[in-house]
């Protein structure tokens, strides 16, 4: 089931998550301007292409999402969870107001 956290919580969750996956679903574009540490770069406007790559994902680990602002990441935990992923993580208020660690 997805669950909201603000930054901080999702943050310091993912730190101590040992199968704690961060994934970006912003465009590539987006990404390449700037993305938080370890992030791997799905871009949900792909559409079926982001489908096929979250399936190549492995079910059982924690994945932490986020997007600019937290709209396509809360869509994108929905789409996981209908693929069968447990434990998705939304970052509320995305990337735009995130002001931990970036690359």
């Amino acid at each position: 089931m997805m669950t909201n956290l603000d930054q901080n919580t999702w943050w310091s969750q993912f730190l101590q998550d040992e199968n704690g996956v961060i994934v970006d679903v912003r465009t590539e574009d987006e990404f390449n301007a700037g993305y938080i540490p370890g992030a791997i770069n799905i871009d949900i406007y792909k559409g079926q292409g982001f489908i096929y790559r979250v399936e190549e994902l492995d079910k059982s680990k924690n994945y932490y999402v986020y997007c600019a602002a937290g709209v396509r990441s809360a869509n994108a935990c929905n789409a996981m969870e209908q693929l069968g992923f447990e434990n998705t993580f939304n970052l509320l208020g995305g990337f735009s107001n995130w002001d931990g660690p970036t690359e």
